[in-house]
């Protein structure tokens, strides 16, 4: 398996981030690491591991990102500045990396997002703001509201970063809608240790996107699915054929 450590220097955020590519073709796959994690993480927790064959036949290609979550989400202090930090983590993310994957893989179309607790919710978030740039996300144990993060926001910066207000004020006709339809959407929870508020909002996501009569994969695996590693593994692998085509 081909892997590439890269270390470039972003003028959104005035600093170098680092990232690691998994694989030499395929449909690329952007990896939000959970809250506060590394770019390494996800091959540390055996995620890469699991996902290896379908790497190695040259069907996937995965771009583990840096997060700045200690900055933004997790920390505390003015809560304008923190989702200042965050936009531009946004604009690093949508800018200056999007346009690296596609000098990797020209061919491999629009990336694809996944991610696990902090990491899912950073993955729907995205493809639901910007579906013009991504063709789906695999959200795995995400919280998907803000105020869990910025409870006495008054910015509109926040709010549009938070799913599940966001998504119950869509209309219908809302341009973004179409092209939710078009891609691909898969939240999962499990209902174990650690999942409580992840299940109120997955249902809540779930409950808007058939209201507005978007198709998407919502499961709720069972009493005994911890919101961990192990069981990451074993969702990532399950979900992983559907988005690379074999539906």
């Amino acid at each position: 398996m081909d892997v590439t450590y890269m270390k470039e220097y972003s003028h959104h955020l005035g600093r170098d981030m680092e990232y690691k590519v998994y694989g030499h073709s395929g449909k690329p796959c952007i990896v939000f690491p959970a809250q506060n994690g590394r770019f390494f993480d996800y091959e540390n927790f055996g995620m890469v591991d699991v996902l290896r064959p379908f790497i190695e036949e040259g069907r996937l290609m995965l771009f583990c990102v840096d997060s700045i979550d200690i900055e933004s989400w997790s920390a505390s202090g003015d809560e304008g500045y923190r989702i200042g930090m965050h936009e531009k983590w946004v604009d690093y993310i949508c800018d200056e990396l999007l346009r690296r994957i596609y000098d990797f893989d020209p061919f491999g179309g629009k990336p694809f997002l996944t991610g696990c607790s902090m990491g899912a919710s950073h993955a729907l978030n995205f493809y639901l703001r910007k579906p013009h740039l991504f063709s789906g996300c695999i959200a795995l144990s995400g919280i998907y509201h803000a105020t869990y993060f910025f409870p006495n926001y008054q910015d509109l910066r926040i709010y549009y970063n938070s799913p599940t207000d966001y998504l119950s004020r869509m209309s219908d006709d809302d341009p973004h809608v179409d092209e939710y339809r078009n891609g691909d959407i898969i939240v999962c929870i499990g209902q174990g240790a650690w999942e409580d508020e992840g299940i109120i909002d997955t249902r809540i996501i779930d409950e808007q996107l058939k209201r507005l009569n978007v198709p998407a994969w919502v499961d709720y695996w069972g009493y005994d699915v911890n919101h961990d590693w192990p069981w990451w593994r074993k969702q990532i692998v399950y979900f992983m054929p559907y988005m690379l085509g074999d539906k």
